[in-house]
């Protein structure tokens, strides 16, 4: 339950500046509920996706990223790459780098490095171009490394013959169990489902998949649920029904 005190939110015995204090929040319509800005560790960040919404809104012309190879190792896992944002046709353009390699990426994204590092360098430029002062998520280490990409994980094979359309009720039950347990967003966590079953929709998955899902997600959920939170903030918020 939250309770308002000079300009404090107050959830149960910790608490967190309110999201008025960060300057760029109103301008540019930063919300928490949409997964634009996270607290983590006792402090304030913008997320990857957060980002893409304000250019989109900002109606920003066109991101350009390419790798840096004179600081990209690919045999030791090393990336780095250059994000140009032009936030219109005549803009000259705003310049970010990122970098990431396996000392500053969570365990669970190891061999995702170049999308890590990608990752990292557009939301560099983008933070630039829009004067967003406070870091984003994904810049960070170990944590941030979680919303670049899905963990490396192997995938069960799709059946050949149809598919997994209504799983059990009790792997439903499981599902939402988890959710409630540890306050999941659900339409986040379909969102993130269907990706990790690897189909259009979640509809499409086998039940072997979606098995494998809800135990991934329990797993995680247990282990390390602000990384989750990470991830999960990685997708785009769906419409309540959406397949």
């Amino acid at each position: 339950m939250r309770t308002y005190s000079s300009g404090k939110v107050k959830i149960g015995k910790s608490s967190r500046p309110s999201i008025k204090s960060i300057d760029p929040s109103a301008r540019y319509r930063l919300s928490v509920e949409s997964g634009d800005l996270i607290w983590l560790d006792g402090h304030w960040y913008v997320t990857h996706s957060g980002l893409l919404r304000v250019a989109r809104r900002s109606h920003c012309a066109g991101i350009h990223v390419e790798p840096v190879s004179q600081l990209s190792d690919p045999d030791s896992l090393r990336w780095a790459f250059k994000a140009t944002v032009y936030k219109s046709r005549a803009c000259r353009g705003f310049v970010g780098y990122g970098d990431a390699d396996p000392s500053n990426v969570s365990p669970l994204v190891r061999g995702a490095e170049m999308r890590v590092a990608e990752t990292r360098a557009v939301n560099r430029a983008l933070r630039k171009a829009y004067g967003i002062g406070i870091c984003s998520v994904e810049e960070i280490g170990s944590v941030g490394g979680q919303l670049a990409s899905s963990p490396e994980f192997k995938k069960p094979p799709q059946a050949a013959s149809g598919n997994g359309n209504h799983s059990s009720p009790k792997v439903r039950d499981r599902l939402c169990q988890i959710i409630r347990q540890h306050q999941l967003d659900p339409n986040l966590v379909k969102a993130y489902a269907t990706d990790f079953c690897g189909a259009k929709t979640l509809r499409e998955a086998t039940r072997e998949q979606v098995e494998s899902f809800v135990a991934h997600l329990s797993d995680w959920a247990e282990k390390d649920r602000n990384a989750l939170l990470c991830q999960l903030n990685s997708y785009p918020a769906q419409k309540e029904g959406a397949a």
